[in-house]
């Protein structure tokens, strides 16, 4: 199975901190292919941010080829819908990922993230996929992304601290880490809290590969099917359809 695995801002060093994460969870049969934008910005802290890295999504899963499944490794999930209309196996956000996993091993669960102003968009992607009910709440650290691009041992007391308090101020029974560049904390975590902790990255790797096990892609009836073939113009005249060009 070749899995193309998406890190929508374009800091080198965060992709391969990602990429260890993906490889350390995925089964030996599956290859991560790592990627990230041609543009955009060093890390999204924001709806401006998140547009941009949307584009820098669809970028990638044109240039990419042949791929049997593809996983958007930041937690505003972006491009996520776009990158589904261009792939025929899975694709899966972490954010979504780790959404419905905390659900499944916890009544109610709170997500620890980075920055306080990126919270609503956790928030806004709660209700798309129908799991505001069983989110008890959603925390900012006001760490920004790039304190992370080290696999984030520096903030892991913060992270802690404030998983500690989430855990008590909305009885929830498990975590949600906001942000890729946690995935190297989570075991951790997980240890320290006693708790069960989720890790978008590797929840995102171990469920496109079981989708593509029973043998389940990206439904091309309706809304998921191929983008009209059309032009497009100035820089993304390369990302239309082959039909288009």
């Amino acid at each position: 199975m070749r899995l193309l695995l998406i890190n929508p801002n374009t800091t080198a060093t965060m992709t391969a901190d990602i990429a260890q994460a993906a490889r350390a969870a995925a089964p030996a049969e599956v290859e991560i292919v790592a990627t990230q934008p041609g543009f955009g910005p060093a890390s999204i802290e924001g709806f401006f941010d998140e547009a941009i890295a949307a584009a820098g999504v669809a970028e990638q899963m044109r240039l990419a080829g042949p791929v049997d499944a593809a996983v958007i490794a930041c937690f505003g999930d972006p491009g996520l819908d776009a990158a589904r209309e261009v792939c025929e196996g899975p694709v899966l956000g972490i954010a979504e990922a780790a959404f419905h996993v905390a659900s499944m091993v916890a009544t109610g669960f709170s997500v620890v993230t980075t920055m306080t102003r990126t919270c609503v968009i956790a928030e806004h992607l709660l209700q798309k996929y129908g799991l505001e009910r069983r989110c008890r709440g959603v925390h900012g650290t006001d760490i920004p992304v790039l304190a992370l691009e080290d696999g984030g041992q520096a903030c892991l007391p913060q992270i802690e601290d404030a998983a500690r308090e989430a855990l008590a101020r909305d009885r929830s029974g498990a975590i949600v880490l906001g942000c890729a560049g946690m995935a190297q904390l989570c075991q951790t975590l997980q240890q320290r809290l006693g708790v069960p902790v989720i890790d978008g990255v590797a929840a995102a790797v171990r469920l496109t590969h079981s989708l593509h096990v029973l043998g389940l892609g990206t439904s091309k009836h309706g809304d998921y099917a191929p983008p009209l073939p059309k032009r497009y113009a100035g820089w993304a005249a390369g990302l239309a359809s082959p039909a288009g060009r």
